[in-house]
C-alpha cells in the first residue's frame, strides 16, 4: 500500500517525524512517504491561483498515495499551527484529502501524547472542503516519547511496537474499504 505520511510539525527536533521515519522503515513492506512539512508557509488567500510549489509537491504526493497517515503534535492542547496551515492549504484550491482514507496517530513528551490535539484534528479532517475518511478503530497516542524513541530513531518499546502493527494492520483494512467504496462511489457517478 502506498501511504503518504505527513509529520505535524515544522520543529526541526519532531518525535512525530521520527516516528514516521520508524514507520516507514519498519513497515518496508509498504511505500511509506514521509512528507516533512518545515518549508511550507502559513497559508494565505493572497496566493489564489499559484499555490506554492512545496504545497503543489504535497498534493501531488497525497493525491496519488492510497491512504495518508497524519503524526499530530500537540501544543496548548490543540494541533500545531503549521499542520493547521498544511490542510488549509489542502483544502483550498487543491482537495487531496477528499475521500482519502486518513489515520491520525501522535507522539509527545506528555503522558496523554497528544489525544487532545488528535481530536480537534479528527474535526477538522471531516469539515466541508476536506471531507476526508478518518479511522477510528483504534487510537494510537505515544507518551513519553523521549525515552521511548532513541537517538537513532528507533522504538525501544516492544508493547508500543506490537500495537503499532495492530493498529497500522486494522488501518490498512479499513483503507482497502474505503477506496473500494469510494471506487464504487466513483463509477456510479459515470452512469
Amino acid at each position: 500500500m502506498k501511504i503518504a505520511a505527513i509529520a505535524g510539525s515544522n520543529a526541526n527536533h519532531s518525535y512525530n517525524r521520527m516516528l514516521l521515519e520508524f514507520m516507514a522503515r519498519h513497515f518496508s513492506d509498504d511505500d511509506i512517504d514521509v512528507i516533512d512539512i518545515r518549508q511550507v508557509p502559513m497559508f494565505n488567500e493572497n496566493y489564489k491561483g499559484k499555490i506554492p510549489e512545496v504545497v503543489a509537491d504535497i498534493d501531488r504526493r497525497v493525491s496519488s498515495a492510497d491512504a495518508v497517515i497524519i503524526a499530530s503534535p500537540e501544543y496548548n492542547h490543540s494541533i500545531t499551527s503549521a499542520l493547521k496551515s498544511v490542510v488549509e492549504w489542502l483544502s483550498y484550491e487543491v482537495h487531496p484529502l477528499e475521500d482519502k482514507p486518513v489515520m491520525i496517530i501522535g507522539a509527545s513528551t506528555h503522558d496523554q501524547g497528544s489525544s487532545r490535539s488528535q481530536v480537534q484534528l479528527r474535526d477538522i479532517l471531516i469539515s466541508p472542503g476536506v471531507n476526508a475518511y478518518i479511522f477510528q478503530n483504534e487510537e494510537f497516542f505515544m507518551s513519553d516519547a523521549a525515552n521511548i524513541i532513541d537517538d537513532n530513531g528507533n522504538i525501544t518499546n516492544e508493547m508500543t511496537i506490537h500495537f503499532l502493527e495492530k493498529c497500522v494492520r486494522e488501518f490498512k483494512r479499513y483503507a482497502k474499504a474505503i477506496n473500494q467504496m469510494v471506487a464504487e462511489k466513483k463509477e456510479a457517478g459515470k452512469q
